[in-house]
Formats: C-alpha cells, structure tokens, sequence
C-alpha cells in the first residue's frame, strides 16, 4: 500500500511561513471567474486594487501564488504518503473562517494529516491545515478530503457519514456562474499546477476528456456567486464553508447554483447546465455571521 497509515497520522505537523499580496488575490479572484464584465461595478471589485475585498476561499492557495517565486511541483509531499497523481481526486473542502483575511500579509500554516479513511475500493486522506497571523490571531482552519482510488481495503474507519438534505422546496436564489475555457489556466497560476488541469493527454489517462476545472476552483467560484448574490458582497460575512465534490466542471461550462436560508445557514446545492444537470458540489453548507 502507498499510505502507510501509523506513519501519516504520527508524523509531527508541518509548519511553514507564507506570505501573499495584493496581486496573489487579484490573480486568484480572476482564476475564480472574477471580472468577466469589466464594466460591471461588482465584478470589478473583486479585481481591482482600490477595492480591498478578499474571498476567504483565497485561503486555499495563501502563499503559493506569484509572490512565492517558483511555483511548487505537482504532488503529494505528505509523509507516509506515496501516491500516483492520477489515482488521486480531491472529495470534499471545508473551511472555517476565524478573522478576515487581509489584501496582504504572512501567516504561518500547521499542515497535518488528521485522519484517513478506510472506503474499500479507495483511501480518504483528510489533510488539515490551520493559519495564524504574526500576533498568533486565528485566521481560517481547512479540511481537505482527498480521495485516493485503489489504495483502500486495509481494515481502517469507514469515516463520518454525512447528510445535509436539501429542502423541500423552492431555493431562495438560483445563482449562475459562466467559466470560461481558460479559467483553470489562470486558476492554476495560484499554485495549483496538477497537469490534470492543463495537459490533455494527462487528463486523458486519468479517464477525462479533457483538463478539468480544479476542484477547489469551483468551490471558490460557488463562494463567490453566493457572496455577490446573497451576501450584498460581503465575503466577511462567512463563518464557515463546506462541501463534497461530486461530479468535475469542464472549463468554458456553467454552474447553477441553488441557495435555501434558515437563519444563519445555507445550504448549497451546485450542478452543471449543459450537462443534464451533473452535480458538481453537494451536502454543502454554509454558515453566515
């Protein structure tokens, strides 16, 4: 097996020091599809730099992005863990949003391998990571499940089962998010570089048609519609964020994205329009300040 299990959950946390600008959140909010009307006020706020507003899903890609020079190889540097790039699927993101995140500034990020899942015909590998400031504020703690085919069947937990329903009735909003054919291309600039998403004989061999949009992509660009359309605009009005990825988002495709409120939490439900409605993200919530 290419996880050793003992090994990954025993090792001692990572911990790095990062740092980003302004033009690290540009950069990401275009990757997300921000901008795509350059004459409309509210996209042109997330893009510009007299408008300090920072998505909190940027915390996914702080300090990998263009300020961090070279861009970091493809793969997955965990210990105890050896696996095959095209073998590997990201299965669902959480976020938990502590303070807002500045337009700039350092932080310093706990990586570690919280648990791993035993799924029979695959591993989930759930890798934790929890950022602080320079004064030790909290600012986001995220989880990643990450789903590796072929490597379950060890004996291990089958994990949490999860239910989020969604209502049964009408959403409260209906967003739409248009990408474009070359947002993963820009999406990947935030330190992403997975061949998976720009390479066509790579996707190929991993059994798509052609590069998909990053996961985390379309959890960002989801976040975004929702701030624009429920929120007022507000992305610091997020407490927290979370999803299962469940079906891949071809570049140039739309999301539609259905929005129920109660109270303080929604409940999200993504699929893709020109493909019969595929979900893309489900048991999704998230819960506002």
């Amino acid at each position: 097996m290419a996880i050793d299990v003992d090994a990954a959950l025993g090792a001692e946390p990572s911990v790095r020091e990062v740092s980003w600008t302004q033009r690290d959140v540009l950069l990401y909010h275009l990757g997300i599809g921000a901008g795509a009307d350059h004459l409309d006020p509210v996209e042109l706020a997330w893009v510009h730099e007299k408008h300090p507003k920072v998505l909190p899903t940027f915390g996914m890609v702080a300090g990998q992005g263009i300020s961090a020079g070279e861009l970091p190889a493809p793969g997955m540097n965990l210990p105890g863990i050896d696996i095959d790039l095209r073998k590997i699927l990201h299965g669902g993101q959480s976020l938990i949003v502590h303070a807002p995140i500045p337009p700039s500034g350092r932080a310093q990020i706990s990586s570690r391998v919280a648990d791993v899942w035993d799924k029979g015909k695959a591993a989930v590998i759930v890798l934790e990571q929890a950022a602080h400031d320079a004064d030790g504020q909290a600012l986001w703690t995220s989880s990643m499940q990450i789903w590796a085919r072929g490597e379950g069947g060890f004996g291990g937990r089958p994990g949490p089962e999860t239910a989020t329903e969604t209502p049964d009735r009408d959403p409260d909003a209906v967003l739409v998010s248009r990408t474009s054919s070359r947002q993963a291309l820009i999406y990947r600039l935030s330190g992403d570089m997975n061949p998976l998403h720009a390479d066509p004989a790579f996707a190929a061999m991993a059994g798509f048609d052609q590069p998909i949009l990053h996961g985390l992509g379309t959890y960002g660009t989801v976040c975004k519609a929702v701030v624009d359309g429920v929120l007022d605009g507000d992305p610091t009005a997020i407490g927290s964020y979370s999803v299962r990825f469940a079906g891949s988002l071809s570049p140039g495709e739309t999301i539609e994205t259905s929005v129920w409120r109660n109270d303080n939490r929604l409940t999200l439900h993504a699929v893709c329009v020109e493909r019969d409605r595929l979900p893309l993200l489900t048991h999704a919530t998230m819960e506002i300040r």
